[in-house]
């Protein structure tokens, strides 16, 4: 296998900048997807049934359909609605964070289900109101266990990014697709895009593994 270097010198800013724009779409669309999440999980969980459903049917539609379909739907339908013309970049935000969002709501529900409901009955008991309670009591005990599965969330959603490259946002698979259509070369760009994404999980993993680390001797 004839490796080519110098291809690599050459796209070597694009690929940066296009790691960068990865760490930008990933980390917002985490922050977004993460608050989004939290609110679906606790509507999901409402007593009345029928408050609860738009909730349930919002996971049901994002969990049930391709990420590709989404994506290519509120690049080309939803985004242009509300600025008038369509832009990549918010496109792949709003299309990662809203995604996410039923995954971690699930990971939300999940998480303060598996808390015993005496819990709440105490933090009651001591002159809390529901909300007080989530905040103070149920919530700190459930993200401790919520760590691994927001983690493996975290990951997919890195990697999903790629797809961001469908509707020409130049993240870091983008340019790969761009060297590669450029040389007529596979190795040297889907290798080196392939070996970012890498470094990107793993280092995520690490904080994450340190964080539950650290939470676990609390």
């Amino acid at each position: 296998m004839d490796f080519r270097w110098d291809l690599l010198a050459e796209y070597g800013p694009f690929f940066l900048k296009g790691t960068l724009l990865t760490i930008g779409l990933s980390i917002g669309s985490i922050i977004i997807g993460t608050v989004l999440g939290l609110l679906i999980g606790l509507g999901k969980m409402m007593k009345n049934q029928w408050a609860a459903l738009p909730f349930k049917w919002y996971i049901a539609f994002f969990r049930g359909t391709p990420f590709m379909v989404q994506i290519l739907l509120i690049h080309f339908a939803v985004v242009p609605v509300f600025l008038g013309e369509t832009n990549a970049i918010v496109a792949a935000i709003v299309a990662l964070s809203l995604n996410s969002a039923a995954y971690i709501a699930e990971i939300f529900r999940a998480g303060i289900q598996s808390i015993d409901k005496g819990q709440m009955e105490a933090a009651r008991s001591l002159g809390m109101n529901h909300v007080q309670s989530m905040r103070f009591v149920i919530l700190p005990q459930a993200f401790k266990r919520m760590i691994p599965p927001l983690g493996n969330e975290f990951i997919v959603l890195i990697k999903d990014s790629s797809l961001a490259a469908l509707i020409a946002a130049p993240e870091l698979m983008y340019w790969g697709q761009a060297m590669q259509g450029q040389y007529y070369r596979v190795w040297e760009p889907y290798l080196t895009a392939a070996a970012i994404y890498l470094v990107l999980t793993l280092s995520l993993s690490f904080l994450l593994s340190r964080l539950e680390r650290r939470l676990a001797t609390e």
